[in-house]
């Protein structure tokens, strides 16, 4: 199961920890990375490093904030949400990464046509 790990595209995290609040609102660190390697079917696995980077820079631009609150197991957290700017954001790299997507898709079926003849 390690071999099939994935590794991340820069700039894919950022958009996968404003994607995760916008469907589950508000979370501590812990969640969100629990959240994207739960959806990711165990593909991608967070350390604390790499999530914690991520939500420093987000909040930094102003994209989430962050708010002291208790966690599921009475522990002090930090809870992080979207914010307005975070919702446009989120919206201007989604639609980037569906046209991406396309591109790919599009140069993986030329290849793949290709391929055959």
């Amino acid at each position: 199961m390690a071999d099939e790990r994935l590794d991340l595209l820069q700039g894919t995290l950022d958009l996968m920890v404003l994607q995760t609040l916008s469907t589950m609102g508000s979370l501590h660190g812990y969640g969100i990375a629990r959240r994207i390697e739960q959806v990711s079917g165990n593909l991608l696995i967070l350390n604390q490093g790499t999530i914690y980077a991520s939500l420093v820079r987000l909040q930094q631009n102003g994209w989430i904030d962050a708010e002291w609150g208790a966690s599921e197991n009475n522990r002090k957290a930090k809870f992080y949400s979207l914010t307005r700017n975070g919702r446009k954001q989120l919206a201007t790299q989604a639609e980037n990464w569906d046209r991406m997507a396309m591109v790919m898709n599009r140069l993986f079926g030329i290849a793949a046509k290709g391929a055959d003849t």
